[in-house]
């Protein structure tokens, strides 16, 4: 297991869930950290890459799903997931903000509601492959305004982003952040350094994170894409 990257240790306690994510796209555009700052819960702060702020879209498929010590889940192991997020630190500890959680399957959102304070969602999900091309489509089923709709594929050879760069910097992140009745909880993970590749995708339809003014999606979003990535996730922690 690869620990190098991780700009904290490993936590002390056994990671709660295991899964893999597969055929993910990251596709992400430079916003206001001041505009971002009136959206995040205010004992975190924006994390910035050069001054700038960046907000992220991504889609994948889980699979694989289980707890610890367990097989995987039966028919639930397996679903669609949709993110947006963005980039925070807390008293210097850099994470994850999640604005939304979109997922296909009813069961995997209220057993992911009941175990955590993340905005997880229900949505229309589809993914088909024809290869080397993935087409993945998404619309929130309780608000369809919000809908995501893109083919894409890798474009170059796989490599492990420098420490340097800004592709890093948004992936190299272990923990994410999430708030309820204002108290501040950290939820942890793990994973092998990152290996990516640029991606070729058209975006077709993107009418995700609703809240932000529709312009900064006009410019060129930096994409990305990783084959598959085996994941463990640690239960949320209240912050003292």
């Amino acid at each position: 297991m690869e620990v190098e990257q991780r700009p904290y240790p490993l936590p002390s306690t056994p990671w709660l869930m295991q899964q893999t994510w597969h055929n993910m796209l990251f596709a992400h555009w430079p916003v206001s950290d001041i505009f971002l700052k009136a959206y995040l819960p205010e004992q975190l702060e924006i994390d910035t890459f050069d001054g700038t702020a960046w907000i992220g879209v991504i889609s994948f498929k889980a699979h694989n799903t289980r707890l610890h010590g367990l097989p995987k889940f039966p028919f639930f192991h397996s679903y669609l997931e949709l993110n947006v997020r963005t980039y925070v630190t807390y008293k210097g500890i850099p994470g994850i903000y999640f604005f939304s959680l979109d997922v296909d399957k009813r069961p995997v959102v209220m057993g992911a509601k009941m175990a955590t304070s993340l905005p997880y969602r229900r949505a229309h999900m589809k993914m088909v492959i024809t290869e080397p091309v993935v087409h993945f489509t998404s619309r929130r089923k309780d608000k369809p305004n919000e809908s995501f709709q893109a083919s894409y594929k890798q474009s170059t050879n796989i490599y492990s982003p420098a420490k340097e760069s800004l592709e890093y910097w948004l992936l190299e992140r272990y923990c994410l952040w999430t708030t309820k009745d204002n108290v501040l909880f950290r939820g942890d993970i793990h994973h092998d350094r990152w290996r990516i590749t640029e991606a070729k995708a058209s975006l077709h339809h993107h009418t995700m994170a609703s809240f932000l003014p529709r312009y900064y999606f006009k410019t060129k979003p930096v994409l990305h894409f990783s084959g598959n990535k085996k994941v463990f996730i640690w239960p949320l922690q209240k912050v003292k």
